[in-house]
Parts: structure tokens; sequence; C-alpha cells
């Protein structure tokens, strides 16, 4: 029996079950997947090292299963609803509520979870809900699973749609900042190669600074700030520019956009 069988092995699939087998709380021979995109699941194994099976027998021979599917294609596993009835379902699948999982594949033991695409690195961040007949040591299985990725909190399924504005979207955002700082620092005559390393390691600096010091950001922010410096001048503009409260709605839009595409696929 394997511990656990990956339905669909994509880059997010292939990025959770590498992590796992790296952290060594899983062996190869203990995970399983399946893909109908032959190119995916060859890439799968020979990254992995995870032998990919025919869904129906992978899902028979397992005791829980992760469903790393497309929304849009997700329904159809109920043509399998009689193999995964009595398995622990971990769902990855983007807007697809707990409800809905325990229609498609019969389960009433479902985790669903969303993601974010630094997990792909090994810096994921994600939030995770449980349905009701979860029992402690599934919920601590499938931590296990999101640890060896990044982090992962727990949270009512309702708070999931700001997870998704937040961490999920949220690497989009970065990327958006990433990019601008690199601009200014060509228009300043920098080469763009150096700009963009110095703006993407000043990103990773300054949040591993709020991580380990525990510190409010407002307060290392003081820190960098010296009275009419250079990081006073530029701070001015971002505030005139109205910077926080343009990202904060931003989130909310994002979220928002989450309650809608939820309501869509019901």
């Amino acid at each position: 029996m394997k511990k656990l069988f990956f339905i669909g092995a994509g880059k997010m699939a292939t990025a959770i079950a590498g992590g796992i087998t790296a952290s060594g709380k899983f062996q190869a021979s203990e995970l399983g997947a399946c893909d109908p995109d032959i190119r995916a699941a060859a890439a799968f194994e020979e990254a992995t090292g995870i032998k990919v099976y025919s869904s129906g027998e992978g899902i028979k021979e397992s005791s829980a299963l992760l469903l790393a599917v497309k929304p849009q294609v997700i329904h159809s596993l109920a043509a399998q609803k009689d193999l995964m009835k009595d398995k622990l379902i971990i769902s990855i699948a983007a807007g697809i509520s707990i409800a809905q999982l325990a229609e498609i594949t019969g389960s009433n033991r479902i985790i669903r979870v969303m993601p974010n695409t630094p997990a792909l690195v090994g810096k994921g961040a994600s939030g995770y809900s449980c349905s009701e007949m979860i029992s402690p040591e599934e919920e601590n299985f499938a931590k296990e699973i999101l640890s060896a990725v990044g982090v992962a909190f727990k949270f009512a399924e309702s708070s999931l749609d700001a997870v998704t504005a937040l961490s999920g979207s949220g690497p989009a955002y970065v990327f958006e900042f990433i990019q601008a700082l690199a601009d200014g620092g060509v228009a300043e005559g920098l080469p763009r190669d150096t700009a963009q390393i110095l703006a993407a390691q000043t990103l990773i600096g300054a949040a591993e600074m709020v991580l380990k010091t525990q510190e409010h950001p407002c307060s290392l922010k003081d820190k960098v700030t010296s009275p009419a410096g250079t990081t006073s001048r530029a701070l001015e503009v971002l505030a005139d520019r109205g910077f926080a409260g343009t990202v904060i709605k931003a989130v909310r839009a994002a979220a928002e956009r989450s309650r809608e595409l939820g309501t869509k696929t019901k």
C-alpha cells in the first residue's frame, strides 16, 4: 500500500513530491503518481524517481490521494469515485471547496490546500482547511507534506480566499515590485542583469530579517531610514502615490475575485 498517490504530475506535484522525498520523511517507493499527459508523467518520474501508474491502479493501492489537477478538469475524477471514497483526500485544486471535493470523490476525509509557486524552490507558503472527519494524525500527515516545501498554516475554509489573495497571488505582486526596483536602477545607469539580482536579493534579505528578528516591519523600516536621508525621500514618494493603500486594495480585489470564482465552480 502506497502512503500517497499524486493525481496530476505537473510542476507543483513535482515540487511537492521532490520536497517530501528530499526531507527523508517519505521514500520514493512509498509514493506514486498518474497523469494523462505522457510528457508530464515522464518528467515527474525522471525528476522524482517516483513510479507513474495508471490512475485506477494507483488509487486502489494508496491510502491517501493528492489531487493536483486543474480545477476545470477535477470533476472528471468523479468517474473513479468508488475507488476514492475510502481515501484521505488532499487537494491543491484552486477554488474547489471541501463540499465539492466530497461530492467528486465520495470521501468525507478532505484537506483543501492553497499553495503558492515558491513551493517550486522549497519556499512555499500554504494555507489549508480540514473537513470535520479529519483526524489529528491525518492533519499532521498533510502538514508534513506541505512543510517539506515551505510553511503551512491551518485556517477556516472561509479564510482561504484571503490566503489565495495574499500568498497565492502574492508572488506576482513581488515579481512586479522586483521588476520596478530593477527598472529604477537601470534608469540610474545600472546594468539590467545586475540591477535585477540586486533587487531580488534585497527582497530576500528584507524578508529574512522580518522572519528571523520577528520585529514589526515598521520597526525594521525605521532602522533603515535616516532623517532627511535617501530612504526618507523615497518613502515620501511611495506615501504620496498611495503605495500601501494600493497594495491593500490589490489584495482585497484578489480575494473578492477568488470568492467570485469559487461561486462559479459550485
